[in-house]
């Protein structure tokens, strides 16, 4: 088919690749424009912006899709299909519409639980058993449209935000690609969501990360691999200089009693409002995450620590 990709991330980037392997005319590749990035904060485009033009394709960067030229010339493109995953801006009805055949998304989560903006971060967060991905029907509503495909992964004890969206990268990218072709050949099944049972996942906060010790095990346990690896959940520890953040990107919740706070061996088992949390990798700030065995070599953290 003809067709429209809007994306950005990483994940979007590997649906793009998939789709013009798989045959497909993508006739226009739409992205966030440039962001700053890394230690310089050069201006450098987005995943997907560097996947379409290592493809050989045109891509645009457009402010807001709202806008009258970027809509029309959208509308130009004269499509059968527009397929958007994690492209970051919200999508008028005149762009939705355009396509002959309708708009597509990539969704992460089992619709309706976690509509929005976070759906990965907060399954994990929620202390959810499962979650997946699914293509759907895209509606003026948020994340609202028929579903047409799905798949369903487990979440594992020690799943982190970033192995459960690399997961979902690999079996999106294929699930795309088998629902595109069922489109096209007129066999695609819509099945509408239900109303009962939907959630909302809120973008997440910067000022979410830090770490309340007081909290139960088990939520600072989902917290940490909800947040892991970014924005990474994070606490304070008390040195010489003064007080240090480390990220806590690993953990297993634990049993263990003591000060919420409090490091309970000499292998990062922390206290907390009930129970205790086992850190297994860091990252102290200005280095690169560590497992806890090699954190502790350069790092002294003795029973009886208190984290802040």
């Amino acid at each position: 088919m003809r067709l429209a990709f809007l994306g950005t991330p990483d994940i979007s980037a590997t649906c793009l690749s998939a789709l013009a392997q798989a045959g497909h005319e993508i006739a226009m590749v739409y992205s966030q424009p440039p962001a700053p990035r890394g230690r310089g904060q050069d201006l450098k485009p987005s995943a997907t912006h560097a996947m379409a033009l290592s493809l050989g394709l045109e891509v645009r960067t457009p402010v807001s899709m709202r806008d009258p030229q970027v809509m029309a010339d959208f509308q130009a493109l004269k499509l059968e299909a527009a397929v958007v995953v994690a492209f970051g801006q919200i999508l008028p009805a005149a762009v939705l519409d355009a396509p002959r055949l309708g708009s597509f998304n990539l969704h992460a989560s089992l619709l309706p639980r976690w509509r929005g903006a976070a759906p990965i971060q907060r399954a994990i967060m929620a202390g959810d058993a499962q979650s997946g991905v699914q293509v759907m029907r895209m509606t003026e509503g948020l994340d609202e449209g028929p579903v047409l495909s799905g798949a369903v992964l487990d979440i594992g004890p020690l799943e982190t935000a970033g192995s459960l969206h690399d997961r979902m990268m690999a079996a999106g990218a294929g699930l795309l690609v088998t629902t595109l072709a069922d489109i096209a050949a007129g066999r695609a099944v819509e099945t509408p969501q239900a109303e009962e049972g939907a959630t909302y996942a809120k973008k997440i906060r910067t000022k979410e990360a830090r770490l309340d010790w007081s909290k139960s095990a088990l939520d600072l346990d989902r917290k940490i691999r909800g947040l892991s690896p970014f924005p990474g959940a994070w606490f304070e520890l008390a040195t010489e200089k003064g007080p240090v953040r480390v990220k806590a990107l690993l953990s297993r919740a634990e049993d263990g009693a003591g000060r919420p706070g409090e490091v309970l061996d000499d292998a990062l088992l922390v206290a907390t409002g009930s129970g205790a949390v086992r850190l297994l990798k860091v990252q102290r700030a200005g280095k690169a995450p560590q497992d806890a065995v090699t954190f502790l070599r350069g790092t002294t953290v003795s029973p009886g620590t208190r984290f802040l």
